[in-house]
C-alpha cells in the first residue's frame, strides 16, 4: 500500500513539474532524422498527434527500464492520438542497433541521430530526455530521467492550449 501511494505521489509531482514547465517550452519546431532503414522521419509529418520525442543510447540504464513503458504507450495511441520518436544519441553501427531495437520488440520508429546531434528541441541534459510536442507541432514539456505512459497520458489529458 505504501509503495503504491509513494508512486501516486512520484507521478504527480512530476506531471505538476510537467505542466509548470509547459509554457517555458512552447514553440514550434521541426527536424527530420533517417529510421533504421533509412526512411526520413520529419516531425511535422506528425501534426495533429501528440509526439513523444525520446532521447536515449542502448548503454544507459534508465532508458533501457523505460523502453518498455514507451512501447506500450506508443502501441496504445499509435491509431488515435499520439506516438512516440526514439532519437537514438550514440555512434552504434547500423545492425548492433536494428539487433537491439528487434530484441527489445519496439514497434515505434527509432532514428538515427548520432552522439553530437543539433537539438532542436532544446538542451538534452543527461539521458534519457524525453520532450512532449504538441498536435500543433510545439514543445510543451521535457522529462529530463525515465517516464512512464502514465505520467504522458495524464500531461496530455491536462494540457492547456
Amino acid at each position: 500500500m505504501k509503495q503504491v501511494f509513494r508512486y501516486t505521489v512520484a507521478a504527480s509531482i512530476v506531471v505538476m513539474l510537467l505542466l509548470h514547465f509547459s509554457t517555458a517550452f512552447a514553440r514550434s519546431v521541426d527536424f527530420s532524422y533517417p529510421d533504421l532503414d533509412g526512411n526520413i522521419h520529419k516531425l511535422s509529418d506528425y501534426r495533429g498527434k501528440w509526439v513523444v520525442v525520446n532521447y536515449w543510447a542502448t548503454w544507459c540504464p534508465p532508458c533501457l527500464e523505460e523502453l518498455p513503458e514507451l512501447e506500450i504507450f506508443h502501441d496504445a495511441h499509435k491509431d488515435r492520438d499520439a506516438l512516440v520518436l526514439g532519437l537514438n544519441m550514440e555512434d552504434i553501427g547500423l545492425q548492433k542497433l536494428r539487433d537491439f531495437v528487434e530484441e527489445q520488440f519496439l514497434s515505434y520508429p527509432v532514428l538515427r541521430v548520432g552522439s553530437h546531434p543539433d537539438l532542436p528541441l532544446g538542451r538534452v541534459p543527461g539521458l534519457p530526455t524525453t520532450f512532449l510536442v504538441s498536435p500543433e507541432g510545439e514543445v510543451v514539456a521535457r522529462q529530463v530521467g525515465p517516464i512512464d505512459g502514465k505520467t504522458i497520458e495524464a500531461f496530455m489529458s491536462n494540457y492547456k492550449h
